[in-house]
């Protein structure tokens, strides 16, 4: 039995959608409650960035920090372990500068709706792109690999 590329497409999407959705235990927290090697990696990272602030969560059962910052107008979020090793960075870049595949799927899976926000997502594992929209009154978001297919967050 064949399923239709829009089931799919659909399925994809409500995967990457509920992705994001894993955030259980989130909160805002100060420089001061930071560990000395999140501290030490944030000040390396952060040198010419306008800090906007730090949060730590639990992932998947692991805690990690998250400094977000503003370099030229542009979003960069630095995701690090409690050990200060950098795990993700999420930096705003331009549409134009997104993989031509991986922009394509953006578009398509927007549906019409408003791009608001691309951002290239580095890991260790990978490189994503993650878009988010606005349509109808609502935002999300869509991530998706260099060729298109769909990117579940790894962290």
């Amino acid at each position: 039995m064949k399923s239709s590329p829009l089931i799919a497409t659909c399925v994809a999407l409500a995967l990457m959608i509920s992705a994001g959705i894993d955030r259980a235990d989130e909160r805002r927290v100060k420089y001061s409650d930071l560990p000395p090697a999140v501290k030490e990696t944030v000040q390396r990272e952060t040198q010419g960035a306008t800090v906007k602030g730090y949060s730590r969560e639990v992932e998947n059962g692991k805690i990690e920090y998250e400094v977000e910052t503003m370099l030229d107008r542009k979003s960069r979020d630095i995701a690090i372990d409690p050990s200060g090793k950098i795990i993700e960075v999420e930096q705003q870049i331009s549409p134009d500068a997104v993989p031509a595949a991986a922009m394509a799927a953006i578009r398509k899976g927007a549906g019409g709706g408003s791009i608001q926000k691309v951002e290239e997502v580095k890991s260790d594992s990978e490189t994503a792109y993650e878009a988010q929209i606005a349509a109808h009154g609502k935002h999300r978001e869509i991530r998706v690999r260099a060729d298109g297919s769909p990117a579940p967050e790894q962290h």
